[in-house]
């Protein structure tokens, strides 16, 4: 989890203290570190000065001592040099390399030059710097200054001449005689730094618990009205508008809890316009959902009315071959009963007579069958009547209306009805409403020739799914697009010709199944088919409508 993250955890004074606390930590390390850095540089710039003057001094002073190669005026002169606390040897060398003299340590012996320097940096002003570390850590700077005489150098003309000195053409020769060599040791400049780091440190500790502790208490004072005007917020959240923030203060914090108590009283009046609205909003509602569900009655009834103009034709042609086969029969036995008397009827007449009225009151029951089931598709009903329900039976009952404006449009209806589904609760008119509504549709949206398959199924239960009937219309009609797939049961959304539609009847079907627990799923492409499959689980309490 990064740092920002875990901050969220904490209070606002946690994480303000937090915060301004690494922001100080981070700037006294920056600042000291630089501030530690320049003072090293500043010591080994003075520790290299010093050194210098040093070494300098000495290679003048050694001059007689180095051409005599007097070791004890050179021990003499260098036994002064070599008591300073820094200075750990001092060596005096010959040209050709022979230590003349020399006092301090011998740590040069087994010395690396480090990686600061690798050759010593010989100048104009012949000083010579090279860095060392010993074999036990040590660090130290070795510095180095030529040991030089001045000599005469006479030319052949002159030698022999004793007179006339100011007009010799003489010439004066600096010549490296030695060399001076002097190790200045870090370890009093770590001791140094190392102090100025504790030193750092400490006073960034100080800084920090200083900086806290004022932090925290100027924290207290902008959070303690903060933590009132949570305290009140919580308590409003509950429902209490009589609570107020009590902060008397001029400033930013002074004016929120001012704006803080405006709100509250704006919202207790507004809680008292609402509670007086809902005074009066239970009998408004109440009114308005009598009159939706009036409306949605007559809405489902005027959807039936204008199925039954469709299905009229159909039906008188339905009731008028059964009404003409009883009116032939009932005139061809009145004849035969007319021409005979009864008593020159013999058993044959007799028996033909039987099967006359066989047949008038066979016809008689279709007639009746089939007004009774458009009676029962007519019906108006106030409540919504569920029953146990043979999905099969009212299928059967519904293809007595289509199936003759089938036969007009020359469509084929194929029914492949499942005989083993189960009986579920439901209400037969409106699953009727239904069923001759999508066919209906199909029967619109298929051309001469196509055939419409009527398929019903049982999908058994599964886990907590307790099983369902299906009623699957396939088509091989235009199909529908995939824009309009998703609003054809939107009301008063329709694809048919001015006329040929409401829009209300897949809008009416999908609440009628919706009523009864279930669903309608639509499957279509385009210029191939659509199919349409309804689903009714079985013992699923339908959703009574609210009285």
């Amino acid at each position: 989890m990064s740092l920002f993250g875990s901050l969220k955890q904490f209070g606002l004074t946690e994480r303000f203290v937090v915060v301004v606390s690494l922001v100080i930590v981070a700037s006294m390390l920056i600042i000291s570190g630089y501030l530690i850095n320049r003072q090293n540089d500043i010591y080994r710039t003075e520790l290299e000065k010093r050194g210098q003057a040093l070494v300098d001094n000495l290679a003048y002073n050694a001059e007689y001592g180095v051409i005599l190669e007097s070791t004890i005026e050179l021990d003499n002169l260098i036994k002064g040099v070599a008591r300073a606390n820094d200075i750990i040897y001092v060596r005096i060398l010959a040209a050709d390399g022979r230590v003349l003299a020399q006092t301090g340590s011998n740590i040069y012996n087994n010395a690396k030059v480090t990686d600061e320097t690798t050759e010593p940096e010989v100048k104009a002003d012949k000083f010579g710097k090279t860095f060392y570390r010993a074999s036990d850590g040590t660090e130290f700077m070795e510095l180095t200054y030529p040991v030089e005489t001045v000599r005469q150098s006479i030319s052949r003309e002159n030698l022999g001449v004793v007179s006339d000195y100011s007009s010799r053409e003489d010439t004066y020769i600096r010549e490296v005689i030695g060399e001076v060599r002097v190790g200045l040791t870090f370890s009093n400049l770590n001791r140094e730094v190392t102090k100025s780091q504790t030193a750092s440190i400490l006073l960034t500790f100080v800084v920090v618990l200083s900086a806290i502790i004022i932090m925290t208490a100027f924290v207290r004072i902008i959070i303690r009205p903060i933590e009132s005007l949570v305290r009140v917020t919580d308590q409003i959240s509950k429902g209490d508008l009589t609570k107020s923030v009590d902060i008397d203060r001029n400033d930013e914090i002074g004016l929120l809890a001012n704006s803080f108590n405006r709100m509250i009283e704006s919202l207790k009046k507004s809680q008292d316009e609402i509670e007086e609205y809902n005074r009066n909003l239970e009998e408004k509602i109440i009114e308005r959902t009598e009159e939706l569900e009036e409306a949605q009655t007559q809405l489902i009834q005027s959807e039936k009315m204008v199925a039954i103009g469709q299905l009229a034709a159909g039906v008188a042609h339905e009731l008028n071959n059964p009404l003409g086969g009883i009116l032939g029969y009932a005139q061809f036995t009145l004849e035969k009963i007319q021409n005979k008397n009864a008593e020159n009827m013999t058993d044959k007449d007799i028996k033909s007579y039987k099967r006359y009225l066989c047949d008038i009151e066979t016809q008689s029951r279709r007639c009746k069958s089939i007004v009774q089931n458009l009676l029962k598709f007519s019906r108006t009903s106030q409540t919504v009547e569920f029953d146990n329900v043979n999905v099969n039976a009212v299928i059967e009952d519904t293809l007595t209306f289509v199936e003759h404006q089938l036969m007009m449009n020359q469509i084929t209806l194929v029914k492949n009805l499942d005989s083993g589904i189960p009986i579920i609760k439901g209400n037969p008119s409106q699953l009727q409403q239904v069923f001759t509504n999508i066919i209906i549709n199909a029967m619109h949206a298929s051309e001469s020739g196509n055939e419409i398959v009527l398929t019903s199924r049982f999908a058994p239960p599964l886990g907590e799914f307790p099983g369902a009937v299906e009623i699957a219309f396939a088509d091989a009609g235009r199909g529908i697009s995939e824009e309009h797939l998703k609003k054809i049961f939107e009301p008063f959304f329709t694809t048919k010709d001015v006329g040929k539609g409401t829009g209300l009847g897949l809008s009416v079907s999908y609440g009628i199944i919706k009523e009864h627990g279930g669903e309608i799923k639509v499957k279509s492409t385009l210029g191939e088919g659509t199919t349409f499959t309804v689903i009714i689980p079985v013992e699923k309490t339908p959703c009574p409508s609210d009285k």
